[in-house]
Formats: C-alpha cells, structure tokens, sequence
C-alpha cells in the first residue's frame, strides 16, 4: 500500500473549513492585481509543479486550470504565503491580457463613487473581448 505524505511547505498553508485558500492573482510586471480565486491543496501543488496557475472553482466543485477555455492562462512566476499562512499570492504573466471572464484585463473593474448621497458602482476598465466570443456561449 502506498501512503501519501503532504510536504512540509504545504502543510504551513492555513486552509478554511471547507479545504481552501484565497489566492490573489497579480500582474508580475505591473503589480496590477487582477483576480481573487479559491484553491484547495491539489491546485496549489499543481501550480507550484507545472509553474500554470490552477485554482478550485467552488461553483463546479472541481479543479479550474485558468485558461482552459478561453486560453487565457497563467504563467506563475512566484507564489507567496502571507503572515498568517491563509492567503496565497501569485505573481503572474496574463497570456492574452484578459483574466476576468467578462473579458476584460482584470476582476476588479468597478469602483465605488460615493460622490452622491447614494453611492454607486461605477465601470472603470473596458472589455477587451466579448466573453461570447471568447467562450463561445452566452455569458453572464
């Protein structure tokens, strides 16, 4: 019978009650952070062997390979543990330049204007490609 050890650098992580970290995506050019995702311990070790970021889609409760649809993947230059060991930092190069499936550079295109009585959401960053396009479906 072979019994399967967890490495030593992976047991520092603090994974949450479900078996998942936070990892934040950042441009390793620009620092220009551009998607927070979930892994769990197998899409980190694969991350860290392939050197491909691979995160943990909670909605399909299954691996996600960042790209492997639209093709937008992510070369993973250097993965960072913060102070308290619960969230995960990865320096990458954003192929195609587009990491948010609703096609543009990054996830966090809105900002808050609260400049009115009522603040409100306002889209900052352009679509780069229509996500129909890219993923050949209609998109939300």
């Amino acid at each position: 019978m072979t019994q399967t050890t967890t490495p030593a650098w992976l047991a520092e992580l603090r994974f949450d009650a479900q078996g998942l970290i936070p990892a934040i995506a950042q441009d390793a050019d620009t620092g220009t952070v551009l998607m927070m995702a979930w892994m769990n311990a197998e899409a980190v070790q694969e991350t860290a062997l392939t050197g491909r970021a691979v995160y943990f889609s909670r909605s399909r409760q299954r691996l996600w390979r960042k790209g492997e649809e639209s093709g937008h993947i992510q070369q993973v230059h250097d993965i960072r543990l913060d102070c308290d060991g619960d969230v995960l930092l990865l320096k990458v190069t954003q192929v195609g330049g587009i990491a948010c499936h609703t096609g543009r550079e990054r996830c966090f295109f809105r900002s808050l204007d609260t400049r009115d009585a009522q603040p409100a959401w306002v889209v900052q960053d352009p679509v780069l490609k229509d996500p129909d396009t890219i993923y050949h479906t209609p998109h939300a």
